[in-house]
Parts: C-alpha cells; sequence; structure tokens
C-alpha cells in the first residue's frame, strides 16, 4: 500500500487563464476548496496586486505573451484540463484561446472548457449576435483538435438582474418584455457557474455540452415575483416584438458602432432578442450531475441582495 500512497495524495493540475477577472476569481477559489493544484496563465501587463492575491492563495502564476504558443506549453505540463475564463472580443476569444489551446494540446492536456458561460447558442441564428458569434467560431476550431472540450451553458448571469440588464425596472414596477411574456428564461449565478465549472474540471469524462440554470423563469414569472416580494403591483412593459427589437439593434449600432467595446448598447440588446426570440431550446439540465451544489434562486438572490427594496 505504501508503494501506491503518493498516487492517491497527487492532486489534479488545473490551468485557467482569465484567473484575475470576476468569474475566473471564483473557479479558482473553487477549485482550491476541491483540492486541486490551480495554475494560472496571466497577460504580461497583469496588474502585480492581482498576481500576487492569486499567489498568497497558493496558486502558482506564470506572467507570459499569451501570443507566444512556445513560451506557454511547459506551463501546461501534468495539467488535468484548461479552463478559460477569459473576456474578449475576437483577438482573445479566437486567436488567444487558440493560442493557449494549441499549447495544451501539444502538452497533450487531455480536457478543456472553453470561454463559454452564456444561453445555449447552438439553434441560435449566425450572425445576430457578435460575441456568441466568437464562440461559435471558436468552436470549429475546438472540433479539429483532438482534445475533450466540455462547454458549459448557464443562460444570463443572475447578477445581472440589479446591475447591466434592463429586465427589472425596479423604480417603474416593470418588467421588460420582448415577444412573448411566457417565453422561459435561464439564470445563474456566478458563484454557480464558478462552482459547477471547477466540478467540471476535476472530472474524468464529461460531454461536449453541459447545461445548467440556477433558476427558469418568464416575464410573466418576474412580475409575480416581484409583486409577492415587494407587496406592490407590477405590470409588463411590453414595448413590441422580437421584429421591432431586431430594428431598433440595426439602427443602434448603424449610429453607434462601438464595435471596439465589449458589450455596447446593442450587444446588450442582442443578448436579450436572443433569450426572448424562443430559439434557445430548454429540456434537460445537468444540474444534478454534481450534488453538493446549492443552487440559487431568482427569489433567494434578489432577497440577499435587498433588490426587493428598491
Amino acid at each position: 500500500m505504501d508503494t501506491f500512497a503518493p498516487l492517491l495524495d497527487m492532486k489534479k493540475i488545473i490551468v485557467i487563464a482569465g484567473a484575475t477577472g470576476n468569474l475566473g476569481g471564483k473557479i479558482v477559489n473553487s477549485l482550491l476548496t476541491k483540492g486541486a493544484e490551480v495554475r494560472a496563465i496571466v497577460r504580461q501587463e497583469t496588474d502585480p496586486k492581482k498576481i500576487k492575491e492569486l499567489e498568497e492563495k497558493g496558486v502558482l502564476v506564470a506572467k507570459l505573451d499569451l501570443s507566444d504558443k512556445s513560451k506557454i506549453v511547459n506551463f501546461f505540463e501534468g495539467a488535468h484540463c484548461f479552463v478559460s475564463a477569459l473576456a474578449g472580443l475576437e483577438e482573445t476569444i479566437l486567436h488567444t484561446q487558440k493560442t493557449l489551446l494549441d499549447a495544451a494540446n501539444e502538452a497533450k492536456v487531455q480536457r478543456f472548457i472553453p470561454s463559454d458561460y452564456s444561453s445555449d447558442f447552438t439553434n441560435l441564428i449566425p450572425g445576430q449576435n457578435r460575441n456568441l458569434d466568437f464562440r461559435r467560431h471558436f468552436h470549429d476550431y475546438i472540433d479539429t483538435t483532438s482534445i475533450n472540450a466540455t462547454t458549459i451553458f448557464n443562460g444570463p448571469f443572475m447578477d445581472l438582474l440589479t446591475t447591466d440588464m434592463p429586465l427589472i425596472l425596479f423604480k417603474q414596477k416593470r418588467i421588460l418584455c420582448w415577444g412573448n411574456p411566457n417565453q422561459k428564461l435561464e439564470f445563474t449565478t456566478t458563484y454557480n457557474v464558478a462552482e459547477f465549472t471547477a466540478e467540471a474540471a476535476m472530472d474524468t469524462d464529461t460531454p461536449r455540452y453541459l447545461r445548467i440554470a440556477g433558476d427558469v423563469l418568464s416575464c410573466n414569472d418576474f412580475v409575480e415575483l416581484m409583486t409577492s416580494l415587494t407587496s406592490q403591483k407590477h405590470k409588463l412593459l411590453r414595448p413590441g416584438g422580437i421584429k421591432l427589437l431586431s430594428s431598433l439593434i440595426r439602427v443602434i449600432r448603424f449610429f453607434s458602432p462601438s464595435e471596439k467595446e465589449l458589450y455596447p448598447a446593442w450587444q446588450g440588446m442582442q443578448y436579450m432578442r436572443d433569450l426572448m426570440e424562443g430559439r434557445i431550446i430548454i429540456k434537460n439540465h445537468d444540474n444534478e450531475r454534481y450534488s453538493d451544489i446549492q443552487w440559487t434562486s431568482v427569489k433567494d438572490f434578489l432577497v440577499r441582495e435587498n433588490a426587493h427594496l428598491n
């Protein structure tokens, strides 16, 4: 038994890119909690304070030129899985991820989780969501490699309900709805996404796609929920249908292109249109794959954030 004891003590090595970001940082914390050996690849211009914070947690950090595959390969040696939590436009999602994936392949890393963490875009119309199109194009490249990739689809981050996503209009006591008010929408907190991603990264056999949702509600469900939470009547605000929203997106994008911004106004509207158009087919979720995760509902999230008091 003593001969094999060191093998039992070996930690799985998980390499992550994007560890200094909001989601990436939470994934790192979840991986460390689960006993992984975490390595983080960061850009050369990364804030030294953020690097120090990672190192103080026990993360091995490499500050590298992310366009130079030859300098990245060695950092992947012995890794079980490569997790990307990078955020950005075409240069990041297509080119930087490709370089990192090529390095992981060369180092014979068996598993990869790309930076998707979005609504299921497999049934959406190409060309209607710029940011998701970048991810779709990167999937084409993933499929040419031998690595075992797993995309995690989680719907919009629930955290956006109280920040950048104008679905709940708190002051107006309205729920913004384009199209069908009974269309189901998925939401998952970044903490739950991070927990699930860490579990999947440590797993030895995951399918190409995993779909999760902390909660699933329609606009009508939001009306009932907010009315119940606040004891004040909420109503739908329906400016029009999907065709009108698509027209507005084209007009706003034409007059304010902002192609170098990650989330210009028209990009947020593209996400809203995709959610409410009905092309995201919700079938089976994989929430039960890892039984230790406690999923946060929209109700519990809003109460925790004191959003019901706005």
